[in-house]
């Protein structure tokens, strides 16, 4: 185990020391195709690097940092999109933003959620309040696995399911706190109650991990549809870009 701990912290050093170079290097060279072109020997070693580790807690964990996360915030960094761009101010923010599963709420999005929060008329439950809920809520499913035997099949499912979606949210919502007080920026939530989904599209794509759709959405399927609208047409152009969106994501999991 002490093996694999020194290991984790060389990866990490390693993936530091990169991201260095993509803070202070890449911003010099103009954005297109010569950025990416910089930033290839970056997207190869992020993709190594967790290969050095064999747990699967830290492997996983380093695989869907560097892997996924960052190198896609990479990815549209090098056309001077997403949460990269422009470069923050202090390195530890780059790094923070690039490597963390967050998300910096803009200032007009701020205004917008004011407005949109004083002209409502009956407020929302806090946030807080609803994290707390949901908290108590885990703890009764967890409880509740005690009895498996003597629910049904789909009520077990039905609880694995809420146990997925709470723990996600929770342990979320933890690890943004001391990130927003340490960064001092607003984050935005990664879940906006998926259990008020409409339809499977509002679930997906409104409600349902907004980071991960945040990201995929520029990268995958805007690029694809736009591609797909030269060759088939505008009206089947988001079938292949939505299959490769979920060929993507179902990779990452």
């Amino acid at each position: 185990m002490d093996g694999e701990i020194k290991r984790f912290i060389q990866v990490w050093t390693s993936a530091i020391t990169c991201l260095c170079y993509c803070y202070y290097i890449t911003p010099r060279i103009p954005s297109g195709l010569l950025r990416l072109l910089s930033l290839l020997p970056i997207f190869y070693l992020f993709i190594v690097l967790p290969l050095n580790l064999s747990s699967t807690n830290l492997g996983g964990f380093t695989a869907f940092l560097l892997v996924w996360l960052t190198n896609f915030k990479l990815l549209l960094f090098s056309f001077d999109q997403g949460p990269l761009s422009p470069p923050p101010p202090k390195l530890f923010h780059f790094i923070s933003i690039a490597c963390l599963p967050i998300k910096i709420k803009q200032e007009d999005e701020n205004k917008s959620h004011e407005t949109t929060k004083s002209t409502t008329v009956n407020p929302p439950i806090p946030r807080r309040v609803l994290l707390g809920i949901k908290f108590v809520l885990l703890g009764f499913i967890i409880y509740a696995y005690n009895y498996k035997q003597y629910l049904h099949q789909n009520i077990i499912l039905v609880l694995y399911c809420c146990h997925v979606y709470l723990q996600l949210e929770i342990t979320l919502a933890i690890c943004a706190a001391p990130i927003r007080a340490i960064l001092g920026f607003e984050l935005e939530p990664q879940f906006n109650e998926p259990y008020l989904a409409t339809s499977l599209q509002d679930f997906w794509g409104r409600r349902w991990n907004l980071m991960v759709t945040g990201i995929l959405r520029p990268t995958i399927y805007a690029p694809i549809r736009r591609v797909s609208t030269h060759l088939i047409g505008s009206t089947w152009a988001p079938l292949p870009a939505v299959i490769a969106v979920f060929v993507v994501s179902g990779l990452d999991a």
